[in-house]
């Protein structure tokens, strides 16, 4: 009984190059150039201590009554005191804050750098 080749080679044309000949493979059957894929466990890593994990809150709650400075490159009677109305997502390090005066119509918002306790 004959062995069947792994490769059958059949060239395109009279004139085919032997390094233009086309290479038909059996399905499943990597190329002999593909390199055999090595997979390696992960190495180790340490778990997290809760203690470790720092999680920051918003200083002031909605309803609370602040003092607001506003920056020196605003308007000098923007400082004041204001009802924070809604909690906002940091911007970096600092917690920002929806305020409200009552003397205003509109909302600001503040860092939490710009509020104090009243």
């Amino acid at each position: 009984m004959k062995k069947a080749p792994k490769t059958a080679r059949r060239t395109v044309g009279k004139a085919a190059r032997p390094h233009a000949a086309a290479v038909i493979r059996a399905p499943g059957i990597a190329p002999k150039s593909a390199a055999k894929m090595i997979r390696t466990p992960s190495p180790p890593v340490q778990p997290v201590a809760a203690q470790d994990i720092k999680i920051m809150a918003h200083k002031y709650r909605v309803g609370e009554t602040v003092y607001f400075t506003s920056p020196t490159f605003g308007r000098a009677g923007a400082s004041g005191s204001y009802t924070v109305v809604k909690l906002l997502p940091s911007e970096g390090d600092d917690y920002q804050y929806r305020i409200k005066s009552s003397g205003e119509a509109f909302e600001r918002v503040a860092k939490e750098s710009q509020l104090d306790r009243i």
